[in-house]
């Protein structure tokens, strides 16, 4: 894994260096806690800042792996397809 982009509340984050499946857990777990979990991550262009987003239910979040150059950028979506519209 390349990267992982993170769009939190409409504005762009990402992270390095981790695997989906880990970002994906914690995120879940962070949910789940009655105490304020936070997500470390980074923001800007060129040299990023660490931010941190607070994990809580109704706050938009989405995550989009970036595949490494090795990878195959349609692996996960091959493995699991997304649910049809019907």
């Amino acid at each position: 894994m390349k990267r992982i982009n993170i769009v939190y509340g409409g504005q762009p984050y990402s992270i390095g260096g981790r695997e989906l499946e880990s970002v994906l857990s914690e995120i879940g777990l962070g949910l789940q806690s009655a105490e304020p979990r936070w997500l470390t991550v980074n923001y800007g262009e060129g040299v990023p800042r660490t931010a941190h987003l607070l994990l809580a239910t109704g706050i938009d979040i989405a995550i989009i792996p970036v595949p490494g150059v090795d990878e195959d950028a349609d692996q996960e979506s091959a493995e699991q397809p997304p649910p049809r519209a019907r």
